[in-house]
């Protein structure tokens, strides 16, 4: 699991709660990176997402480290899911059923009026600017807790998402459509708002409708309650495969964002399940503790050798503890049992480089050229290539490859630099040189003390 962090305000454009949002690490949110979440909330929604007439390819899903029953929607095809929320989701159905509402917004077409302001925005911009709106809120303003303000770079400052309780109904009605179209129930969105409404009144007492930008929690569920009743799929369980799946998921981030004592009331050493195991491995391995994390995963590993994920856990435990000639097999082997995973190859890379063994360079090359191909848009991979070929020596690459992670990251100035150094190193006219080009002449100048981007 890789954490990229944000260094912006956290606050929280409450789509789905009006409740105060938690951040960790000192109030910077940041980014969750990891394989087996993100495949498996992606066999999770990816059949909503194609229920709700969108290509499920181009809907980008982020999870941030906040701690808070929250997600949003941003930017058009940008789904923002709190890891707060996927902790406190007891089953695959309720997490299905939150994404179902976002989808509801975007097949709504509900952030249509600002959606070409953000369209050229970076993830990063994104967060800031939905984020950004609840410090009124956090502030006392707490009926205006549903709206964010737009304050970010290049973008005048004015209300950004003004969900009406008509566009909140809507959205619940468009997701309960989504999941009788995938012959899925609507029971998990039902127990979902029953958590919500738990949570509001324990934090928030009695509101006001004519306060909030949402209906009511009560008549949401009335409404929910209602489909639940005549709907034909409302006893359809969760396959099998998902429940696990879901179970493994918030075990493993309990286990990487829980201190210690938490994990172990959560999960503690008389559970020899594997969720009990697989928490345990990370909290341990979070703490330093090397001689307890190991057994637990090798537990796991001889308990299924053929799980690409229990491979790359242990390839990361070794790799992060100094040990990384170690975790080099690992790494190898879990890529081997999942080649589709990009971040598994680039986290295979970056433990190649680390070795200072010149014949790890080729490979490292030939694995983030693969990863970025994937990847495209992620300033890490690019970064890492660009790591690759400076080792390798071939340093108009490097600049090229960093000139890239800095589109990608919208750091203008930046990437004019390194493309204009690719194209002082590079044969000109040749595909590299050209692409360093493009660069240089796609990205717009940065305006005095601020940040430019990429134009589109």
């Amino acid at each position: 699991m890789r954490q990229t962090l944000i260094a912006l305000p956290v606050a929280a454009a409450l789509l789905l709660s009006s409740l105060a949002p938690t951040a960790r690490a000192g109030g910077a949110p940041s980014i969750i990176r990891d394989a087996e979440i993100e495949t498996t909330i992606r066999e999770f929604t990816d059949p909503i997402f194609t229920a709700a007439g969108l290509d499920a390819k181009a809907v980008h899903v982020y999870l941030l480290d906040v701690d808070d029953l929250n997600a949003f929607v941003a930017g058009g095809m940008n789904v923002f899911i709190y890891t707060g929320l996927l902790i406190r989701t007891e089953s695959p159905n309720q997490l299905v059923g939150v994404v179902a509402h976002e989808a509801g917004h975007i097949a709504g077409g509900h952030l249509a009026r600002i959606q070409d302001e953000l369209r050229n925005a970076t993830i990063e911009e994104m967060i800031g600017l939905v984020l950004g709106g609840a410090a009124a809120a956090a502030g006392g303003r707490a009926s205006n807790a549903g709206a964010a303000v737009l304050a970010g770079p290049g973008l005048a400052t004015q209300s950004l998402l003004q969900y009406t309780r008509t566009m909140e109904a809507s959205a619940d009605a468009a997701a309960l459509t989504f999941l009788d179209r995938t012959h899925q129930s609507a029971r998990g969105l039902l127990e979902f708002f029953g958590i919500l409404q738990q949570l509001e009144h324990t934090l928030l007492g009695a509101q006001n409708p004519y306060l909030r930008n949402h209906p009511l929690t009560s008549d949401r569920i009335a409404n929910v309650q209602a489909h639940v009743d005549a709907s034909p799929y409302s006893n359809v369980p969760d396959p099998p495969a998902w429940i696990e799946a879901h179970k493994r998921m918030v075990a493993k981030l309990i286990g990487y964002l829980w201190p210690l004592d938490r994990v172990l009331q959560r999960y503690p050493p008389s559970d020899k399940s594997l969720y009990g195991r697989y928490a345990r491995a990370i909290a341990y391995f979070r703490a330093g503790e090397l001689q307890r994390a190991l057994p637990e995963i090798d537990s796991l590993i001889a308990e299924r050798p053929g799980d690409p994920y229990f491979q790359e856990q242990k390839a990361q435990i070794l790799y992060e503890s100094g040990r990384g000639s170690e975790a080099l097999g690992y790494y190898e082997r879990a890529m081997s049992l999942a080649p589709d995973q990009p971040l598994i190859r680039m986290e295979l890379a970056q433990a190649q480089l680390e070795q200072d063994d010149p014949s790890l360079i080729a490979p490292a090359i030939a694995e983030m050229k693969q990863v970025v191909r994937v990847e495209s848009q992620n300033p890490d991979a690019w970064r890492t290539l660009g790591i690759a070929y400076g080792k390798g020596g071939q340093t108009g690459m490097a600049a090229l490859s960093l000139a890239e992670s800095a589109a990608a990251a919208g750091d203008a100035r930046e990437a004019r630099r390194q493309a204009d150094e690719a194209m002082k190193q590079l044969p000109p006219g040749s595909p590299a040189w050209i692409r360093a080009q493009d660069i240089l002449t796609s990205v717009k100048p940065a305006p005095a003390g601020g940040k430019g981007g990429i134009s589109g």
